[in-house]
């Protein structure tokens, strides 16, 4: 969303790096997208599935690996910075962009809508774990409940 609202704000084209992207692994994968403009709305599709595919796989490994506890702005920041590198080593990999050629611009470009995800997926991760706790807080009353109702009076 962070990125649609600089387009908006300032008027800016949608990055072709993601359509890129999935260009050059559908070549190197030998999978033909068609041609004209069905290949570019394939490539625009993929492009933007990696994307989605590169935040949730983000989000589901630091949840699965992430030890406790931690604050929320390292967490963030945490993840912020892992879903940069997992768009931009590959991209970089493929040769679709060179961070080292970048303006101040074009870093900021990238760097605030990485926060963003990193904010909301830290918020999201401190409010499935609070989640999980009232659970298992829930179920130990509910438990302890259940065994004063067993005991003989």
């Amino acid at each position: 969303m962070v990125s649609y609202l600089d387009m908006a704000l300032r008027g800016r084209p949608a990055s072709t790096t993601p359509q890129r992207t999935a260009r050059r692994l559908a070549d190197a994968l030998g999978l033909d997208l068609g041609e004209d403009e069905r290949a570019d709305n394939r490539s625009a599709g993929i492009g933007a599935l990696l994307g989605y595919a590169t935040g949730m796989a983000v989000a589901a490994g630091y949840a699965l690996t992430a030890g406790r506890p931690r604050s929320w702005p390292r967490e963030a920041v945490t993840l912020a910075t892992l879903a940069m590198l997992g768009s931009n080593v590959p991209m970089t990999l493929l040769r679709i962009t060179d961070p080292r050629e970048w303006s101040a611009a074009d870093w900021v470009a990238d760097v605030l809508p990485h926060l963003a995800y990193g904010a909301v997926a830290a918020t999201v991760d401190r409010a499935l774990d609070n989640r999980a706790f009232d659970n298992k807080a829930l179920e130990s009353a509910a438990d302890r409940a259940d065994h004063e109702l067993r005991r003989p009076p």
